[in-house]
Order: structure tokens, then sequence, then C-alpha cells
């Protein structure tokens, strides 16, 4: 009989745990174990919503999880803006990991924000969006052809499940007390058709870094809308 795996799917920006339902039906109809945390103010939790809300909290979202159902072992897998929950994760229980994955995810710098690795431009675009939609509270979501969804069904389906993004998750920096991974074994997931123009050398970071495996899907950056069967069998190839 298979090995039962044990996987936590974290979600990026503007989403929830939904975005991986495809995904996560694939891997629990062979018989592994699927958490698909949704983050605190995002997704069917947006009630949440509140200036009070920082990276702290994203992580505790994830930590919690994998210490309340007693995981260990665990696959920890996270998507665009959930590369820095789960970095955060490894820093402080990499003994309940057994490896983490980065799917086309932004790699974070201790000491640092989210908009401080962003272009001025960019920083600067999306602060005027919060500031002219919630005087400043979040980031309303762009479309969904801004994650390379090019077929409409999956667009409609993905825009009516988008939700507003806190803002203090990118103005606030995070704090790690080991290098990034703290030696978790890692895979990063490079989408190589994203739908968008990244300025962040993620890719370029984790190709760099000794003993991290480097893998490339060739789909649109949210790959477990567009390419959910051949993203389930990267995962399920990882050791």
């Amino acid at each position: 009989m298979p090995e039962q795996r044990t996987y936590v799917l974290l979600h990026g920006a503007w989403h929830g745990g939904w975005c991986w339902r495809r995904v996560a039906d694939r891997l629990r109809a062979v018989g592994h174990i699927v958490f698909t945390p949704t983050q605190t103010g995002v997704g069917e939790r947006k009630h949440l919503l509140s200036p009070d809300i920082t990276p702290e909290t994203f992580t505790l979202d994830v930590l919690n999880v994998i210490e309340s159902e007693d995981l260990s072992d665990v696959f920890l897998v996270g998507h665009s803006f959930g590369g820095r929950a789960i970095s955060c994760v490894a820093d402080r229980a990499p003994e309940r990991l057994r490896r983490l994955v980065y799917l086309d995810a932004g790699l974070p710098q201790s000491g640092k924000s989210a908009f401080d690795l962003y272009t001025p431009e960019l920083r600067a675009a999306r602060l005027e969006l919060a500031r002219a939609s919630s005087a400043g509270l979040s980031v309303p979501p762009p479309p969904a052809a801004s994650f390379g969804i090019t077929d409409a069904a999956d667009a409609a389906w993905v825009e009516r499940h988008l939700t507003p993004q806190p803002t203090a998750v990118y103005a606030l920096p995070i704090v790690l007390d080991h290098p990034l991974g703290n030696g978790v074994p890692a895979t990063y997931i490079r989408c190589t058709n994203p739908g968008y123009s990244n300025t962040l050398p993620s890719a370029e970071y984790a190709q760099s870094q000794p003993g991290w495996q480097y893998l490339e899907i060739a789909t649109g950056h949210d790959a477990m809308v567009s390419a959910p069967a051949e993203l389930t069998e990267m995962l399920l190839a990882l050791d």
C-alpha cells in the first residue's frame, strides 16, 4: 500500500483555501490527508478583515492548524504570497515538516516587508488602490487574467471568490531566526506562463540554493486552477 502523506496547501494573496479544491480532491482520492487553511480576513474568513491582521496572524493561521491537528512529516505548500507564511512556519517548527514547496512564490527576507521587495511603482499602485477602496485597510483583487487564467469559466469562478487582501501583511516585516527554510528540504515550482510581469527574483534565488529542488510547470500563476492534474502529479512525485 502506498505511503499515506499529509499535505498542507496554503493559498496566496486574495485567495482562500477554496482555490486548492481541484488539487486537494485529487490528493485525497489517492489516500492522502490534505488541509487547505484560509488565512484570516480573506476567503470565507473575510468577515474577520481588520487593521490588526499582520504577517504574524498569517503565520499562526498555518502553524496552529499543524499543531492543533497534531500533524507531522508535512508537505507544506505555499503559493505566491503564501511563501512568506510557510517560511515563518519552517523557521519555528521545522521538526513538523518533511518538505517545503514554494509554488511560484515570493521568497521573504528577514526584517523586510513584502512592500520592501516590490518595485516602487508596484508598491505605490497597491497603496493607492488600498486608499481608494478601503481607506487603506485592504488591497482589492485584480482580475483573474492577472493570475494567468485564460479559461472563461475558471476566470468567472476565481473572480467570484477573490477577496481583498489586508494591507498590513504587505507593509509589515517578518523576522526569521534562521536561514530561509531552516534546513527543511525545499522545492521551488515556477509557473512559466504566469500572466503578469514578475519582478521578484525568487525563482533565480531558488535555483542558486544548494540542495533546493527546482521545477517548472507550463501554466499560469494559479496552477492549482489551470493545471490541477499536472500540479498534483508533481506534488505526488516529491520525496
